[in-house]
C-alpha cells in the first residue's frame, strides 16, 4: 500500500494527480496488453530480405522490439513520469519495409542507419525549441491528414499481405490493380482465419474490452495452428511453388524456446545509405523518416495528456521535454536496434482508462515488455492472416480523425486529400507528405492568403519539391 507523501508518492505525484498505486499499476497492464501486438506484429511487417538477400529474423526483431519498448517505455516512466508507453511506430516501419524492398543497394543496417539519423536530428531540434516551432508551424488539418493517411496505408498493408486484396497481373485487357481475393474470389482456411479475426477484433473493440486487439490476435493464431496441424496448408509459396491457398508469409509453427535473441543491436550503419544511393537520395530518404516522426508524437501527447488530466490551465504538459526528449531517444535506440523508430503510442490510453496517470503505470508496462521478450520463439506460430486484423482496426483508429479536417476550407481540404489518399495508393509515405505541404503553400498563395503560411512552410515544401525531382535530377545528371 502506497503512503500518502512518500518519496515514491512526491516524485510521481500519484496522490497530486488523483491516482493510487494499484490505478497505477492496473493501467500499466492495460497498456502493455493494448499494444503488445507490435511483438507479432513488427516481425512480419520487418520480415522481407534486403537488396544482398539477408533477413533480419523473425524471432530477433521480435526480442528485440520487446527489449527496446520495455528500456524506453521505463525510461518514460521514471524520467518524464507520464503514463506514455513507447513501441516501434506503425508506419514508419513500414516506409522502413518498403523502402528497403525497393531500393537496389540498400541493405537494413543502411536503412536502419537512417532511422538513428533522423532521431539524432529529432533530438537537436527538441533540445533547441525547433521541433515545436515546426510543429506549430503546419496548419492542424495537414497534421490529422498525416495520422488518417497512415491508419489508410496501415488498413491497405494488413488487407494486401492477408490475401484479402490481391495485386492482378499487369497482363492485357486488365482495368484494375487490385481486386479481391484470388481471381475475384475469397478462396483458402488462411483468408477465413482472416476475416474471423477481423470480426472478433471489431466487436472485442465496440464492446472496449481491454487488450481487444492481443485477444483477437491470440484466437485467431490458435485457430490457425489447428488448420495447419489437420490440413497442413502450407504457405503460399515455399521458393519453388506458388499455393495461392497458402499462409501468405509463414505457415504457424513452434520452433522451439530459446534464450532472447538481442544480436541486433548495434547493427545500423548510419552512413551506408549514403555510400550505395548516394547524398542526395539518402538525406531526403532521412528527411522524410524525419517527418514521418516528427508529426506524431505531440499530437499523441496532448490527446493523452488532455485525457489523464495533466494539462494545466494554460494548456501546458509538466515535463514536455523531457517527453520530446525520450521520444527522439526512441529513433536513436530503435534504429541503432534495428527495429525501426520507436514512438509514444496511443494505446496508452487503455491504461489511463483504467486510471493510471503517471509514471508508474510506464515502468509497469516496460516491465512486462521485457518479460515478453522471453516468449518470442511464439512468433513462428503467428501467422500474418492473423495480424492483420489488427493492422485494419488501428488503421480504422487513425482514420476516425478525419472529422478534424475542415472541409470547407479548401486551401486544408484539398492538401488534406491529398495527403491521405496518396500515402495507400503509392504505397508510399513520403509522396502523400510532400504533395500534402506543397498543395498548401500553392493553394493559399493562389488565394491570396501568403500571410498565412509560415517561413518554416516554404521550406518543408521547397524540400519535398527537391525530393520529387530526385529522378529528374539524377536522370540529367547521368547518375
Amino acid at each position: 500500500m502506497l503512503k500518502q507523501g512518500s518519496a515514491l508518492d512526491r516524485y510521481f505525484k500519484i496522490t497530486e494527480r488523483g491516482s493510487n498505486l494499484s490505478r497505477e499499476i492496473r493501467g500499466g497492464f492495460a497498456t502493455f496488453f493494448a499494444m503488445s501486438y507490435i511483438v507479432v506484429l513488427n516481425p512480419l511487417i520487418l520480415s522481407g530480405p534486403d537488396s544482398s538477400g539477408t533477413t533480419l529474423g523473425f524471432t530477433a526483431v521480435a526480442a528485440v522490439t520487446a527489449f527496446v519498448a520495455g528500456i524506453l517505455t521505463i525510461l518514460m516512466g521514471a524520467w518524464a513520469k507520464h503514463p506514455f508507453a513507447l513501441a516501434t511506430g506503425l508506419g514508419v516501419n513500414a516506409f522502413v519495409a518498403v523502402t528497403v524492398a525497393t531500393n537496389p543497394g540498400l541493405t537494413w543496417p543502411d536503412m536502419m542507419g537512417l532511422v538513428v539519423l533522423s532521431g539524432v536530428t529529432m533530438l537537436i531540434l527538441v533540445l533547441t525549441g525547433f521541433r515545436t516551432a515546426v510543429f506549430k508551424a503546419v496548419p492542424d488539418g495537414l497534421k490529422t491528414a498525416i495520422v488518417v493517411g497512415i491508419g489508410l496505408f496501415i488498413a491497405l498493408i494488413g488487407l494486401v499481405n492477408a490475401g484479402f486484396v490481391r495485386r492482378i497481373p499487369d497482363v492485357a485487357g486488365t482495368t484494375v490493380p487490385v481486386g479481391l481475393g484470388y481471381d475475384g474470389k475469397l478462396l483458402g482456411w488462411p483468408t477465413a482465419v482472416f476475416i474471423f479475426g477481423l470480426i472478433l477484433t471489431i466487436a472485442l473493440v465496440v464492446r472496449k474490452v481491454k487488450g481487444a486487439i492481443l485477444i483477437g490476435i491470440i484466437t485467431s493464431t490458435l485457430i490457425s495452428v489447428l488448420l495447419e496441424m489437420t490440413l497442413h496448408i502450407g504457405p503460399s509459396f515455399d521458393g519453388e511453388t506458388s499455393n495461392p491457398q497458402g499462409w501468405s508469409l509463414v505457415a504457424p509453427t513452434f520452433t522451439g524456446w530459446a534464450a532472447p535473441d538481442l544480436s541486433l543491436i548495434g547493427k545500423a550503419n548510419p552512413f551506408g545509405a549514403f555510400e550505395h544511393l548516394g547524398f542526395v537520395a539518402a538525406t531526403l530518404l532521412a528527411f522524410v523518416i524525419l517527418l514521418s516522426i516528427f508529426f506524431d508524437a505531440m499530437g499523441t501527447m496532448v490527446g493523452l495528456a488532455n485525457e489523464a488530466g495533466t494539462v494545466d490551465e494554460h494548456g501546458n504538459i509538466p515535463d514536455v521535454d523531457r517527453v520530446l526528449q525520450v521520444d527522439a531517444l526512441g529513433a536513436i535506440v530503435g534504429g541503432g536496434a534495428s527495429v525501426s523508430s520507436n514512438q509514444i503510442y496511443v494505446e496508452a490510453g487503455a491504461g489511463i482508462g483504467e486510471g493510471a496517470r503517471t509514471g508508474v503505470a510506464s515502468i509497469v508496462t516496460g516491465l512486462l515488455f521485457l518479460v515478453a521478450m522471453f516468449f518470442t520463439p511464439l512468433i513462428n506460430l503467428v501467422p500474418f492472416e492473423a495480424v492483420a486484423p489488427a493492422l485494419v482496426v488501428v488503421g480504422f483508429m487513425m482514420v476516425s480523425q478525419v472529422g478534424r479536417i475542415d472541409w470547407q476550407d479548401w486551401g486544408i481540404a484539398i492538401p488534406a486529400f491529398l495527403t491521405f489518399t496518396l500515402m495507400p495508393f503509392t504505397y508510399s509515405i513520403a509522396n502523400g507528405l510532400g504533395a500534402g505541404f506543397i498543395a498548401f503553400v500553392l493553394i493559399r498563395t493562389v488565394q491570396g492568403r501568403v500571410k498565412e503560411i509560415h517561413p518554416l512552410m516554404w521550406a518543408v515544401a521547397g524540400a519535398f519539391l527537391l525530393f520529387f525531382a530526385v529522378g529528374p535530377i539524377e536522370a540529367a545528371l547521368g547518375m
